[in-house]
């Protein structure tokens, strides 16, 4: 870890900013981690700061980056006792954000960027050992250093590392700060005791206290350990991984790193995300008059084969995992119907839960649609359609399904943890305030019981037109988490003062 001074380092008010993720939006995607990475940097140019991306170029990216500019044509990468040659290519994203793709085709022109369906490429390690030394490689040649380098989940783990060890006397780079975001805990990048060589790494820290686990690698301890500052996506979650129940083995480790840790609820962008505006829905709406919304509603019953009729509509889009709490839906089910609701559900994952979840669309026709796979626009006509939106999960860290149904004045119902305990406030009918509905208990019960409440409020049109309203009154846009990060990138840079 930097050596924590307690001189005040003056900060610029403009500040340089690298984020290096190992996905980013439009360029390429496998969840949420490229949404975070594709809006931030926006968000943070908008505030006035200097920021720049870095990610792999993997097959495919020139479709939405353009014409490519070689910055640093030939860059000689340390990999164990032999070299890797790579370049840094330019190009830009939204606002006109410099993005660097690091080049290497052996390593990232393939089909996917992690892996195939039989299982993750068996030379990950290498391909994000190379990533990580790019990056601080890279630096020491671009003209350009940042203040801070926010590097994102495991496939970045290692720079922070780098950074305080091999490369800690460097004066190109000793005063850069770093800031470490976790964005799913389960994800580590564990890797075998031999790969060790190849990070250039001494062995005095392959231990306990360093980036050693369990006999393995782990670059999202690295991350962890070595980073200025920690974060990870909601507050709630943030304190969550410091429990074994959800620290997936690291919470002594961020127990001890306690004080450096935050949350910062990410956001969605609401030009892409508007009912008011967007082109997939059948009849826009606004707070103000919500004649759309309904419109939307009957265009999707239709659509879903669902009877047209003024039953409450419960919307999914998920993936069919158990994570996301669809044991209990399925459980709920039989009380659900009983209880006069549709359901309409888009997703796809587990073969057992999209057999069952078939199986009951077929049972209940006209109650009960589901779609397998992933279609962007029926997910949009989904979330401005139905009037409540389910999200049972077991864990969340932060949750992007809330927060756009909150923005098309659909109902979250949602079990408190991790962000979405973090963004929806329960409905205080008595008051008018409050944006939707949780439980607690990871029991189909607690799942019944929250939607009886909403049933309840929904069968009093004046006061569910008013909770409608407290939906879309509510802000989760980039702008206030991006102030967030901007604070703790000035609270990193005095921490890495020397």
């Amino acid at each position: 870890m930097a050596s924590h001074s307690h001189l005040e380092a003056t900060v610029p008010q403009r500040l340089r900013i690298l984020l290096i993720s190992s996905e980013a939006e439009p360029f390429a995607k496998t969840g949420g981690l490229a949404d975070v990475a594709g809006a931030v940097p926006k968000a943070l140019a908008g505030l006035g700061h200097d920021v720049r991306v870095l990610m792999p170029k993997y097959r495919g990216v020139e479709r939405h980056a353009g014409s490519l500019t070689p910055i640093i044509p030939r860059l000689q990468v340390p990999i164990a006792d032999r070299t890797a040659e790579g370049a840094w290519l330019e190009g830009r994203m939204g606002a006109g954000i410099p993005i660097y793709f690091l080049a290497q085709d052996q390593y990232y022109d393939r089909d996917a960027l992690y892996g195939t369906a039989e299982g993750d490429y068996w030379d990950n390690c290498e391909r994000f050992i190379f990533f990580c030394r790019a990056a601080v490689e890279g630096l020491r040649q671009l003209g350009w250093t940042p203040h801070v380098i926010h590097a994102n989940d495991w496939q970045t783990g290692l720079v922070p590392v780098y950074l305080e060890t091999l490369y800690r006397d460097d004066p190109a780079l000793a005063k850069i700060a770093t800031l470490f975001t976790v964005h799913n805990l389960a994800y580590q990048g564990v890797f075998w005791h031999y790969d060790m060589p190849m990070t250039g790494l001494g062995w005095d820290l392959f231990t306990p206290a360093g980036i050693e686990y369990y006999g393995k690698l782990n670059f999202l301890k690295g991350g962890l350990i070595f980073a200025d500052l920690l974060t990870t996506v909601s507050r709630t979650y943030a304190r969550e991984i410091q429990t074994p129940e959800f620290g997936c083995g690291l919470e002594g480790v961020l127990q001890e790193r306690s004080q450096a840790l935050h949350g910062v609820v990410n956001g969605i962008d609401y030009e892409v995300w508007n009912p008011a505006s967007d082109p997939a829905i059948p009849k826009g709406y606004t707070a103000d008059d919500l004649q759309g919304k309904r419109a939307c509603k009957l265009a999707l019953q239709e659509e879903l084969g669902l009877a047209r009729e003024p039953a409450p509509l419960l919307g999914m889009v998920t993936r069919l995992v158990e994570q996301k709490g669809l044991p209990l839906v399925l459980e709920a089910l039989p009380g659900l119907l009983a209880g006069g609701v549709q359901l309409a559900l888009l997703g796809s994952g587990e073969p057992a839960l999209e057999q069952a979840f078939a199986a009951a669309a077929a049972t209940h026709a006209g109650r009960v649609a589901v779609s397998f796979g992933y279609d962007a626009a029926l997910a949009r006509r989904i979330y401005a359609g139905a009037d409540c939106f389910l999200m049972p999960s077991r864990y969340e860290p932060c949750g992007l399904g809330q927060l756009i149904s909150l923005r098309y004045g659909t109902i979250p119902l949602v079990r408190w943890t991790g962000g979405l305990a973090d963004t929806v406030k329960e409905f205080d009918p008595a008051k008018q305030a409050g944006t939707g509905f949780g439980f607690a208990p990871f029991s189909h019960e607690a799942l019944l019981d929250c939607c009886r409440r909403a049933l309840a409020v929904f069968r009093q049109p004046r006061l569910w037109q008013r909770l409608v309203r407290n939906a879309l009154a509510e802000d989760f846009s980039w702008e206030a988490s991006a102030r967030e990060y901007v604070s703790l990138y000035r609270k990193a840079v005095k921490a890495a003062a020397p």
